[in-house]
């Protein structure tokens, strides 16, 4: 049967590609750097025959015309190119992503699914870091992180562990490795409220996700202006401490937290812990390895790179 050989989670942001050269901490960038590479080092050796790709989407794939809780990718995979990140076509293994998604829905956690599926950065840059140099297909799995009302973090967990269930079942010898992408803690200059806009930085954003598809790139430009305008507000003893629990195997905790709660300890962007407790879940809440972590307000973002083994006591059920 197929099976889980890694988890892999690892921050992402665009800056990382287009303003390396605005970069004041630079110990601490070539840190979180290397800390991608000796991840990229250990997917490799796992030799994975596909990736489970969890991430987010902003608004270059989704709108608000229809965000599904979950959207798995069994067809096309396609890549927007945006900040430097890959672009085009991806390699996948629809058969496999067909068979898991029917094996999600099978046991209660329904994704939605996407024939021709477009993803931004949220996935693209692990892509471009963690998959480098490696020929393997993903299977992206796109957790709806930013547009309330958000899937709750016990829904999440019963998704990561019930891919473990699905993998299981689905035939063949393959090697699974699950990515997560997104995180740590960030605070995004987008509305709390996309409703209820403030101001025209706001209002222009709730225009762009909601009239961007099929011409996400008109509204770009002003976008990544306002990204890059934005303050810095980082929560670097939240991030140190959920490494330092990752390490322990002390996870489950986290399983409980409200989006208030992310977002007061982690900010808005802090919301992305979804897409790595799909990740842990699936490897049984099994104690990890952080390779990195760089506060980085160059990238608006507490910077994390871990990854956990699938431990002996991990079952086909996804728990300890």
């Amino acid at each position: 049967m197929a099976s889980i050989v890694l988890g892999v989670a690892a921050s992402h942001s665009t800056l990382m590609n287009t303003h390396w050269d605005k970069v004041v901490n630079t110990d601490r960038a070539e840190a979180f750097r290397d800390g991608l590479a000796a991840a990229r080092d250990r997917i490799a050796a796992a030799a994975p025959d596909v990736v489970v790709l969890v991430g987010s989407n902003h608004f270059r794939g989704f709108w608000l015309d229809m965000i599904p809780s979950f959207t798995m990718g069994v067809g096309e995979v396609i890549a927007a190119g945006d900040g430097g990140t890959p672009k085009g076509p991806q390699k996948t293994d629809p058969e496999f992503a067909q068979a898991l998604a029917q094996q999600l829905v099978d046991r209660g956690t329904e994704v939605a699914i996407s024939a021709r599926l477009q993803i931004d950065h949220g996935q693209a840059h692990a892509i471009q870091y963690l998959l480098d140099g490696i020929d393997v297909p993903v299977v992206p799995l796109v957790v709806n992180v930013f547009a309330a009302p958000l899937p709750t973090m016990p829904r999440v967990a019963e998704l990561g562990a019930n891919i473990t269930r699905a993998v299981a079942e689905i035939g063949g010898d393959k090697r699974v490795v699950v990515i997560a992408s997104g995180g740590l803690s960030h605070q995004l200059p987008w509305p709390s409220d996309w409703t209820a806009p403030e101001g025209d930085d706001e209002e222009f954003l709730v225009d762009a996700w909601l009239n961007g598809r099929g011409e996400w790139e008109r509204y770009n430009d002003r976008r990544r202006e306002i990204i890059v305008s934005a303050q810095p507000t980082i929560f670097p003893d939240f991030d140190e401490t959920w490494l330092a629990d990752l390490e322990k195997g002390d996870m489950r905790q986290y399983a409980e937290l409200t989006s208030e709660q992310i977002a007061e300890v982690a900010g808005n962007g802090g919301q992305e812990l979804r897409t790595w407790m799909v990740m842990i879940a699936a490897l049984g809440f099994a104690p990890g390895k952080a390779l990195a972590y760089s506060e980085m307000p160059e990238w608006l973002t507490g910077m994390g790179v871990a990854v956990i083994e699938p431990s002996e006591t991990t079952t086909q059920d996804g728990d300890r």
